[in-house]
């Protein structure tokens, strides 16, 4: 009999290969859902895998594309828009690896979660809330890492990174079914290696240097007990979430990373016996 979960991949920025790792493992385990939950990084695998595509397909984007296409640094777009990239070639990328697919056209139960900062409540995308949308936009959404991607409004709100939100906005009943939810959260060290703040505009080196601490320090927020047993935290190292100029190498290496973790402790967290497991 197999088992079911609904898994949900948290955060990441550019790290997204670790989700995919975890993927893999979910397949080789034999673990079934229907319903998938993604967030800021997360958002890209699980939607891809929502739509249809295949496992080898979905690593090959992810180890091959260029990040550093998605990055630009317009100080204009800082002040007036509050990020250094518009996010719009971003949200095209997603498209057109979606074929334009929206929520109501994609063969999983998808869930994408953002953030309103008017009042910091998280805003849930899916088949059952915004049919129509377009997938594409809600990936955008999430992944609006703050001063890297311009905030976006949406009716009344405007929407950041989903990785902001407390667990609670997460660990619900995606399904209306009560199936268990593991959730997969990438940790962070802090990154050493040294940016220089002098020379002509050493305001960019700032907002660098703001953003990984930033981004470093969410990932590194302490658990609750109450969700300890329905999360799994996979552990990158030094790999930043906003590196846009990650080789493959690098890309490769945080997938095997997600995938090992995953592999070790899944069957840990569901109590599976060993001969549950596909070798």
């Amino acid at each position: 009999m197999k088992k079911s979960i609904v898994p949900i991949f948290a955060g990441g920025g550019t790290r997204l290969p670790a989700h995919l790792g975890v993927l893999k493992a979910l397949q080789l385990l034999d673990i079934d859902f229907e319903d998938l939950v993604g967030v800021s990084g997360g958002s890209i695998i699980a939607s891809f895998y929502a739509a249809g595509l295949a496992l080898n397909d979905i690593k090959r984007i992810a180890l091959q594309t260029n990040y550093n296409q998605f990055r630009e640094f317009s100080l204009i777009k800082l002040i007036r828009h509050g990020g250094l990239s518009s996010g719009d070639a971003f949200e095209r990328w997603v498209d057109n690896h979606l074929q334009g697919k929206t929520f109501a056209q994609l063969e999983k139960t998808l869930h994408i979660v953002a953030t309103d900062v008017t009042n910091g409540k998280p805003v849930i995308f899916d088949a059952e809330l915004t049919p129509d949308m377009k997938v594409s936009q809600a990936v955008r959404f999430s992944m609006s890492i703050p001063l890297v991607f311009s905030f976006k409004t949406y009716g009344k709100c405007i929407m950041v990174d989903g990785s902001i939100l407390s667990e609670d906005a997460l660990h619900r009943d995606w399904d209306h079914k009560g199936t268990p939810v593991l959730c997969f959260r990438l940790r962070g060290e802090h990154e050493y290696d040294q940016l220089s703040v002098n020379g002509l505009f050493p305001i960019f080196n700032y907002v660098t240097l703001l953003i990984r601490t930033f981004m470093t320090t969410i990932s590194r927020e302490y658990i609750n007990e109450s969700f300890w047993h329905n999360t799994i935290v996979i552990n990158i190292g030094e790999y930043s979430a906003v590196d846009f100029k990650m080789t493959t190498k690098q890309k490769h290496q945080l997938y095997k990373i997600g995938f090992k973790t995953a592999m070790e402790v899944i069957p840990l967290k569901m109590n599976m016996e060993t001969h549950d497991i596909i070798h």
